[in-house]
């Protein structure tokens, strides 16, 4: 299915919501339930190895994967579409004559897979008479047969479609009975069984799961014809179905009243809260433009943490690789050597694939490298990048850093951003104690619009719920906020971090990269931080 024709099946624009096109094909509900038995995974796998092999591949991969995704879409009172898909497949990487090839097929007979394994081979060989270097792999010891899963309490699969719907209508109601015009609710459900082996031994079977449950609610004045919006605050996490239990011990309170989450989201709570806040940005303060001191929640600062580090030292679009598309970084090499001061000694940024609970989190990546923890900005100065198997002797590294995915199992994997997080602050500190030395500023709760340059040097962020701060104290909302931002300048402004306490996640559920396109799934922590004197501007004002 073409992406324009599921933004047609869902009838609904979503504002800041991406939505993916749809990879395989419509399923029963039921049929999400089933696994592909590992010794028939192996089997498969070492018939691509052996052919590969044989045909003469001095190095080989080999990705059997089973894509599941559930999508439950609602509107006030109306279910818009239920939707469950599988794509199913093999996917064949080789090196031969120092150069890659990549094959894949749906058709999961013997004779199907020795045919693309040969034809990888194949590709590469005919790659080979323009490469101007051989590939040179980092080295990998081969784990032998491993598995991994998400560590879940309830298989969001597992839960009926009619609970899903009650929830997401239930949710629709209390949000229209508290003021809200209209309101757009999604479950968006994944599970990605993927099975991984290669010519250095490994035979890695993996169980993954992600959930996110995104709204938007609007309220309309009818005198007027203005309306504004409020986005969910949920995360997208790499939870099952627990992540909706609503737990009181995950809610927080900040300074002004307004209700964030940690790791269990109350959608209920949080659409009645979206409906009165939505209907509060009608009449509230627009912003004077000006310098700011910005207060900015974890809901928030993902965002900008993806764009503005994520991004920029990923090491294929240091090199040039994604100028193409993605564009390319400002954080080039000869900074990297250099101990380039990327942010103040309050800013300590790692990049991950094993924190619990976030998207990123896998045992393995697609190259079948036991994932870590690294940092990438350490007290203020840039000490990494994010690198994979072929990249590695760039920065003269012994090993990959695990950091390779493919989307799918007919798409090539390559280095995408690891979970990429703010390091929570070495004192102790919470919103309700920072706040209280900002004499002029705003806190920004939320993600928002955003726009940032090629180099991801220059950008701008806006934000759901806007308030003022005088003299440490929230004294109304705001609307109409956003911040423009120099990347090393503002992260060098960067004053105080909370502490671990108030540590939470935002995350991309579809972020897009690669050409031919792909996306990934990718989580950002942080605690709460301040920086000073941001250029604050008014979005609502017109230069005509």
């Amino acid at each position: 299915m073409e992406r324009r024709d599921f933004l047609k099946m869902t009838g609904i624009g979503l504002g800041s919501l991406l939505l993916p096109a749809m990879h395989g094909r419509v399923i029963a509900a039921e049929a999400l339930l089933s696994k592909l038995d590992v010794a028939t995974k192996k089997k498969f796998a070492d018939i691509a190895l052996n052919a590969a092999k044989s045909g003469g591949a001095s190095y080989c991969d080999v990705r059997i994967g089973r894509y599941l995704r559930q999508f439950v879409i609602t509107r006030e009172d109306k279910v818009q579409n239920v939707v469950n898909t599988e794509s199913s497949g093999i996917g064949i990487r080789v090196i031969a004559n120092g150069t890659w090839g990549f094959a894949a097929t749906s058709d999961m007979s013997p004779d199907a897979i020795a045919k693309a394994a040969k034809e990888a081979v194949a590709i590469a060989k005919a790659n080979s008479k323009i490469q101007t270097k051989p590939v040179e792999l980092a080295p990998v010891k081969g784990v032998g047969e491993v598995s991994w899963t998400t560590p879940i309490v309830k298989n969001s699969m597992e839960v009926p479609i009619k609970d899903k719907v009650d929830l997401l209508l239930g949710v629709n109601a209390a949000a229209m009975q508290a003021g809200a015009s209209f309101i757009n609710s999604i479950l968006f459900l994944v599970n990605e069984q993927k099975y991984f082996a290669s010519t250095d031994g490994s035979y890695i079977d993996q169980d993954v799961h992600r959930i996110w449950a995104p709204m938007q609610v609007t309220a309309v004045d009818q005198k007027t014809g203005k309306f504004r919006i409020r986005a969910g605050l949920s995360a997208p996490r790499g939870m099952g179905f627990e992540y909706l239990d609503g737990n009181k011990a995950d809610k927080v309170e900040l300074p002004g009243g307004a209700i964030v989450y940690g790791d269990s989201y109350d959608m209920k709570e949080d659409a009645i809260a979206a409906a009165k806040q939505a209907k509060e940005k009608l009449t509230a303060q627009t912003v004077k433009p000006g310098k700011y001191d910005l207060m900015l929640d974890p809901s928030h600062l993902w965002l900008t943490i993806h764009e503005s580090v994520g991004h920029p030292l990923e090491l294929d679009r240091v090199l040039g690789y994604e100028a193409n598309y993605a564009g390319t970084s400002f954080a080039t090499l000869d900074k990297w050597r250099d101990k380039f001061k990327y942010g103040s000694d309050k800013v300590t940024i790692f990049a991950d694939k094993v924190q619990k609970g976030t998207l990123g989190a896998v045992g393995y990546d697609d190259e079948g490298v036991k994932t870590q923890r690294w940092d990438l900005i350490k007290d203020g100065t840039l000490v990494n990048y994010q690198v994979i198997r072929d990249q590695a002797h760039i920065l003269g590294l012994k090993e990959s850093q695990g950091c390779c995915y493919a989307d799918s199992w007919s798409s090539v994997q390559f280095q995408r951003m690891a979970n990429v997080s703010l390091a929570p602050g070495k004192q102790a500190m919470s919103p309700h104690d920072m706040i209280k030395d900002i004499e002029n500023g705003i806190y920004i709760i939320g993600d928002g619009s955003f726009s940032i340059d090629q180099q991801r040097y220059n950008a701008q962020f806006g934000g759901q719920l806007f308030y003022e701060i005088k003299n440490g104290k929230v004294t109304q909302p705001l609307e109409d906020v956003a911040y423009q931002m120099r990347t090393p300048e503002f992260w060098n402004s960067c004053a105080a971090v909370c502490d671990e306490k108030d540590y939470r996640f935002g995350g991309s559920f579809f972020d897009g990269k690669g050409q031919p396109g792909q996306v990934s799934a990718v989580s950002h922590g942080s605690s709460t931080a301040r920086f000073n004197g941001a250029n604050v501007i008014n979005t609502a004002r017109s230069l005509g």
